[in-house]
């Protein structure tokens, strides 16, 4: 029996809104709150939430020598279209060169990486 179930995967960001609201292009879902917390509720359930972070850093990625965190990865049906809507959507690409892989690294707005994934 489990100790506890997720409630939410939360990312410091410094403007939740705007990143829930990029997210929410991504994935779908509700936005809802202003200020400091802004959840994303998804379609299937779950939440995604972010939290206000002014000092924020993003991570370095690649870096070996840096952690990159974490990184969501996101499954799609089509690489190629679902690489146009996130850089419509803001996202910038980190590693998408080779177009014979299953998935392709892109980065938020606020700088956290992400991957696309045909899987």
């Amino acid at each position: 029996m489990a100790l506890a179930k997720l409630g939410a995967v939360v990312l410091d960001c410094p403007d939740p809104r705007a990143l829930a609201t990029f997210y929410a292009g991504v994935l779908g879902g509700t936005v809802e709150g202003d200020g400091r917390w802004v959840d994303l509720r998804l379609p299937e359930g779950g939440t995604l939430a972010f939290q206000a972070a002014p000092g924020h850093v993003p991570p370095k990625w690649p870096a070996p020598d840096d952690s990159q965190q974490f990184h969501l990865d996101v499954t799609v049906e089509d690489l190629d279209a679902a690489e146009k809507e996130v850089l419509a959507l803001g996202a910038k690409v980190l590693d998408a060169q080779d177009r014979t892989r299953t998935f392709r690294v892109y980065a938020d707005p606020a700088g956290h990486p992400f991957c696309l994934c045909a899987c």
